[in-house]
């Protein structure tokens, strides 16, 4: 026990004063003789000792009386608990992730966690919000109502590490009490790593009632058709999913298809046919589970031809005129001699096939082109210099080759998660008949393989800027040399390797990524191209990050938008393009719950039982009313011993 005024203590020595006023009074009894003592003797003995006790009683009381108030004016109380974390700062981490849409007891998660922010935080509690986009430095609750009531689901995934990496930045002196408040869903041991001595985290994990979730995962071009789109929507299941689940694709408004569905496995395609036309809406599904993901939205522009260019002896190019139809590709071959160099920045994809010897001044011109959004597909001779070689790919990454290497390889590796070969296959072949090459350069990159050789050296790989690829062969593909023309890979791969800059296909971007577009369109130094939500007519118009390629323009998304849904790319209100986003499905599997990896930090059950902690926690226990209590005690005792003891 501990004093706030121990100098009051020395009063104690006032309680002498009441012992020798007591002493004072103690009247001496008064002999008197009478002729029969007999019976008064017996009588005077039993007086005089209920006359001393009484006298005694009353002392005491008087001097713990005394007492009892000496030590309530000295203000006396135990230490708390945790007296060093009284001047910790406060910090609230709010995870608002689309997972935290999940349905309690008391509604979704966030709202839930929300309201009880509002009604359980001390109005005079200063403290430092964070989400997963704001930050909120110093408020209070009363200051920052209106944010938490407007608060909205986030696309950006919760990332603890962040927020802490954020908190140990803020320069102070003191420790730091960090309530966490999430439902833990994809939540990684390494996001605990910043935690150390100066932070104090409290954990407040809201559990949803149910875990099961249906989500549409993507859309993608199945077919093209003379009339028709053929498209496949893909929907994923997490968890047990027993009723069927409507499923319907629209046209802005307009609805195109419906149908249902019923789970029997983890993964559904369904297959819906749609006018061959502009396309700019969604699919959707009703199901119980987040909503957030109920919706995919994605646009189809009108077709248009991709131009593709190929550089070699004519001979070799009869090959790609059989994949690069008139129907869908502007397709042209020069050799070295006849080509126009001011061709080349107008194409969509350019081929160098077996050109024996390329020259510097065309090196530099296709870095220009895959710098600008290009792509760029070589193919060696067996008549290439290797030093020529190196120098064309030293312009495109940190690639290399060596001597070529004459000997029999057989082609066995294929990446089909690889964008290239998306859709291809409906399953890993392992009965396929692979291709072989009877000579190789030995080729040494850092950039992922698309094909590979038995030894796993690389057949064909990849480097990427933020729109254009370069593809690489380690090998000449005539027929001398090699039966790859001749496999059933040659048209996905070298169709996609040109498609994939066309200006047809599904078009459905993520929410939070920097993936670029390009559209064809030539601008002038002040014209701008803006976007416009066809889906939330309040939203206002937004410029993103545009850059000038010849007679490209490439957009870049990177803050703008933040929500889901349906836009337009205007320049002087006409539409150019239909651009659709939509949100990472990284939240969609409730299943993902690792509070397993929270169980060694403290946890709390609500807001209001961790605020109350650390007030009982971080708070004196004063005793000096009980003092008081007991000083009227004392008065009352003496009261009752002055009337009731004879």
């Amino acid at each position: 026990m501990q004093f706030k005024h121990p100098e009051i203590l020395y009063f104690l020595f006032l309680l002498v004063l009441p012992i020798l006023v007591h002493l004072f009074q103690l009247r001496r009894f008064k002999k008197e003789y009478f002729t029969n003592v007999k019976f008064l003797k017996e009588l005077s003995i039993q007086t005089r000792k209920s006359s001393q006790l009484k006298k005694w009683l009353l002392l005491l009381t008087r001097l713990l009386l005394l007492t009892a108030l000496i030590f309530a004016f000295a203000q006396p109380f135990f230490k708390a608990k945790d007296s060093k974390g009284v001047t910790n700062e406060l910090y609230l981490v709010l995870d608002n992730s689309f997972s935290m849409q999940a349905k309690g007891k008391l509604g979704e998660l966030l709202k839930r966690s929300v309201q009880e922010l509002l009604e359980k935080t001390p109005e005079n509690t200063t403290f430092s919000l964070l989400t997963n986009d704001d930050v909120y430095w110093n408020t209070d609750i009363k200051s920052i109502q209106k944010e938490l009531m407007n608060l909205e689901y986030s696309a950006t995934s919760f990332q603890l590490d962040q927020s802490l990496t954020k908190i140990k930045s803020r320069k102070t002196p003191f420790n730091k009490d960090v309530v966490v408040i999430t439902d833990a869903i994809n939540l990684q041991a390494n996001q605990l790593k910043p935690i150390d001595e100066t932070i104090n985290p409290i954990f407040i994990l809201p559990k949803s009632e149910q875990k099961n979730n249906v989500s549409v995962d993507s859309v993608y071009l199945q077919q093209t058709l003379d009339n028709f789109y053929e498209i496949g929507v893909k929907l994923k299941s997490f968890g047990e999913s027993e009723q069927e689940i409507p499923v319907a694709v629209y046209n802005q408004k307009q609805l195109i298809a419906k149908t249902q569905v019923k789970f029997d496995q983890a993964e559904k395609v369904l297959f819906f046919t749609i006018p061959k036309a502009d396309f700019n809406g969604y699919v959707f599904i009703d199901e119980p589970g987040l909503t957030y993901d109920n919706y995919y939205y994605f646009s189809i522009s009108k077709p248009e031809k991709a131009t593709v260019l190929a550089i070699g002896e004519t001979e070799k190019n009869q090959f790609l005129t059989k994949i690069y139809t008139e129907s869908e590709f502007l397709f042209s071959q020069f050799d070295l001699k006849s080509l126009d160099y001011n061709l080349l920045e107008k194409q969509d994809a350019i081929i160098l096939n077996e050109v024996k010897e390329i020259p510097q001044a065309l090196q530099t011109t296709l870095k220009s082109f895959y710098e600008k959004g290009g792509n760029i597909i070589f193919i060696p001779s067996e008549e290439n210099n290797v030093a020529n070689i190196n120098s064309l790919l030293r312009n495109f990454g940190t690639f290399s080759v060596n001597e070529l290497l004459k000997k029999e390889a057989k082609i066995t590796n294929i990446s089909f998660s690889h964008p290239l070969y998306n859709g291809v296959f409906e399953k890993k072949v392992d009965n396929f008949q692979y291709p072989n090459t009877k000579s190789n350069f030995a080729l040494k990159s850092t950039y992922p393989s698309i094909l590979n050789y038995e030894d796993q050296s690389s057949f064909l790989t990849v480097v990427s800027n933020s729109l254009g690829n370069f593809y690489v062969f380690s090998a000449p593909i005539n027929k001398e040399n090699s039966n790859f023309k001749n496999s059933p890979l040659i048209v996905p791969t070298f169709y996609n390797m040109a498609f994939q800059s066309a200006k047809t296909g599904i078009n459905a971007l993520t929410v939070g990524t920097s993936s670029p577009i390009t559209i064809d369109q030539l601008l002038s130094k002040d014209e701008i191209i803006s976007v416009v939500s066809v889906t939330d007519e309040k939203s206002e118009k937004f410029i993103p990050q545009q850059q000038i390629l010849n007679n490209k323009v490439k957009l870049t998304f990177a803050e703008s938008p933040n929500k889901a849904g349906n836009y337009n790319a205007l320049k002087d209100n006409s539409i150019l393009k239909n651009i659709s986003f939509n949100y990472s499905r990284t939240e969609s599997d409730l299943r993902l719950d690792n509070s397993n990896l929270l169980e060694s930090y403290e946890n709390g059950n609500s807001i209001e039982a961790v605020f109350d902690a650390l007030q009982t926690n971080r708070t004196d226990n004063t005793i000096w009313k009980w003092f008081v209590i007991l000083a009227l005690l004392f008065v009352l005792l003496e009261l009752l011993i002055q009337k009731f003891v004879k």
